[in-house]
């Protein structure tokens, strides 16, 4: 008997991916938790239903999120990780010496330790003498910081549910509050192609776009992801993401990636027509 995992993109579109065998399903204080196993995007992590990510793809998405804003940043010592409960984010920020501590902020603990156990490469870095990780609300976390970080990276799920309050204006209020002056903040911008989550971008822009003097958005392509054409958010208190990047520099550190590349920069910030109008109609 064939076993199908759907991942509903729309009402009218759905990814289906064969599943070899369900390693792991339970309910915790805060949501359900699936891993499974397949042979095209090996194992897969289902959060609420919905695929959060796969083994294949997963080095696209983190990658996008963490080396983009360290190759801007002249200099980053502190950052803050909301949600990143996997781990990826954490794995690629361990690979700067320069980073002296990292927060990561999951609100549940199961999360962690099913990552831990079933996604050993992705949650490889979680144990790193650099990283403190706190069981708490992000928006409630944030909320008590002020001057602390010189990057915020927000790893979060969709906009609503559990994850809502990552969402609105006041916080990345507050996160602009937890930045030093010269901070940047990283978001996850969601999908511009389906009409649901192309509002999602706008309303998560302009609120970014409200908050902080520099906003931009910039992409990638993640297979496994709705449409496959994802987006993210950069803001900064005064570094420009195009004008701002040391390519040289970056490079000069050695870091291993297999999707970020300085050369990819400029390219990743030069968005489709049909999403530049998006953006514009809330700009």
């Amino acid at each position: 008997m064939e076993m199908w995992f759907s991942d509903e993109h729309t009402e009218d579109v759905k990814l289906s991916i064969r599943v070899r065998e369900q390693l792991f399903s339970a309910q915790s204080e805060f949501q359900q938790i699936d891993v499974l196993d397949s042979k095209e995007f090996g194992k897969i992590l289902v959060v609420d239903g919905d695929l959060t990510l796969t083994e294949k793809d997963e080095f696209i998405y983190h990658e996008m999120i963490t080396h983009v804003p360290m190759a801007v940043h002249p200099l980053v010592k502190d950052v803050l990780v909301i949600g990143g409960g996997d781990g990826g984010v954490v794995r690629e920020l361990v690979k700067y010496e320069e980073i002296e501590h990292i927060d990561m902020v999951e609100i549940d603990p199961l999360l962690v330790e099913v990552c831990r156990k079933y996604l050993p490469q992705i949650a490889c870095s979680l144990n790193d003498p650099r990283v403190q990780i706190f069981h708490e609300d992000g928006l409630r976390f944030v909320r008590s910081k002020t001057d602390c970080y010189d990057l915020i990276i927000i790893d979060s799920p969709n906009p609503f549910g559990l994850g809502e309050g990552l969402f609105t204006k006041e916080f990345y209020g507050n996160c602009f509050g937890a930045l030093r002056e010269d901070g940047i903040m990283i978001n996850q911008n969601e999908s511009p192609f389906y009409t649901e989550e192309a509002f999602q971008c706008q309303r998560m822009h302009k609120r970014i776009l409200e908050t902080f003097p520099i906003c931009r958005v910039y992409q990638a392509h993640l297979p496994s992801y709705p449409s496959g054409h994802w987006l993210f958010g950069f803001a900064s208190k005064k570094y420009h993401p195009l004008t701002d990047l040391n390519g040289v520099a970056w490079k000069l550190k050695g870091i291993h990636t297999r999707y970020y590349e300085p050369r990819l920069h400029a390219g990743v910030f030069a968005l489709p027509v049909y999403v530049e109008e998006l953006l514009e109609d809330v700009e």
